[in-house]
């Protein structure tokens, strides 16, 4: 029997909730291939057999590095793959991710492909957005093992009754290692991975009314704060905010355009979101004709009324 290998990502000694999804990916494909699936965190961590193995593992080998080394990890990755057989390594698309999958795929002498949105088991076949999110390809790896990330909010853990089983395995050392992220704690959810977005752009006018959207944020239970280029090269906001083909991609359930005009660039980033709402003066704006609702009317005034319904719902 074949092995899917899911790479966890960890951060703070925890497993980011990003590889619960992708563990729901492999289990699917698990499933209809009857392969089994192995997570692995090429670093120490808490690692929770309930949570994972509901998720999607059926075992979690869990490394000895104390520190996350881009090569260590690579090559961790791929010793692993290759002891136990593995015919697909799974990973998640964010900094990290797409930071590991080529040195990975280059350690296991295969392609990958990046940024999938969907997977086939019959090959397997994986499904990725191009032309900034105009079309969609699907990818085959004719190799022996196919290595692929997968974008956030695509994909669900397996929601299954199952504990996994816990084993520690060895971590190779790398010629690098990340001592420290510094980053400023913004007490909401990472862009990348939230489920609920709200985006500002020029439209707003300046960065004293951004406190309008954070309003709108703190009434929805999840909901982080994204920005448009414009805004983030303005120096209104944090580069970590922005949404875009040269930001963060999102796929959210819900997504808030607020004063975005909706140039290709910021859909390359956020045109797969479930449901987009977008708010704008201008009724011609290009946001409008990839919109599920669209609001035409002042943001400055809308927000603080939306903000006020949206308290009086109680949804936190």
């Amino acid at each position: 029997m074949s092995t899917i290998l899911v790479v966890l990502e960890v951060r703070d000694g925890s497993v980011r909730p990003v590889s619960h999804e992708v563990l729901g990916a492999a289990r699917a494909l698990a499933d209809e291939s009857g392969a089994s699936v192995i997570a692995l965190a090429t670093e120490t961590c808490a690692a929770d057999a309930a949570h994972l193995g509901a998720a999607g593992a059926d075992r979690v080998l869990v490394g000895a590095a104390e520190r996350h080394s881009p090569d260590g990890a690579a090559a961790t990755v791929a010793r692993v793959a290759k002891e136990n057989g593995a015919s697909c390594v799974l990973l998640a698309a964010t900094a990290r991710g797409r930071d590991q999958q080529g040195r990975i795929a280059a350690l296991l002498d295969t392609g990958f492909a990046s940024d999938c949105v969907a997977i086939d088991a019959k090959g397997p076949v994986f499904t990725r957005p191009v032309f900034a999110g105009k079309a969609l390809i699907k990818v085959q790896i004719h190799a022996g093992v196919a290595v692929a990330s997968l974008r956030a909010n695509h994909f669900a853990p397996a929601g299954r009754t199952a504990e996994a089983v816990i084993e520690s395995c060895s971590s190779e050392s790398g010629k690098s290692e990340v001592v420290e992220i510094s980053a400023k704690s913004a007490g909401r959810p990472d862009v990348a991975e939230a489920a609920r977005v709200i985006s500002g752009g020029r439209g707003l006018g300046g960065p004293e009314n951004w406190h309008l959207l954070e309003k709108v944020a703190d009434a929805v239970p999840g909901m982080a704060l994204g920005a448009s280029r414009a805004v983030v090269d303005a120096g209104w906001r944090p580069h970590g905010e922005q949404v875009g083909q040269t930001g963060k991609t999102v796929s959210p359930e819900l997504y808030f355009a607020v004063g975005i005009s909706g140039a290709i660039q910021h859909l390359a980033g956020m045109s797969s979101s479930k449901v987009i709402v977008a708010i704008n003066r201008d009724k011609e704006a290009p946001i409008f004709q990839h919109a599920t609702y669209g609001v035409v009317g002042d943001a400055l005034e809308i927000l603080p009324a939306l903000a006020d319904e949206l308290q009086k719902l109680g949804l936190q």
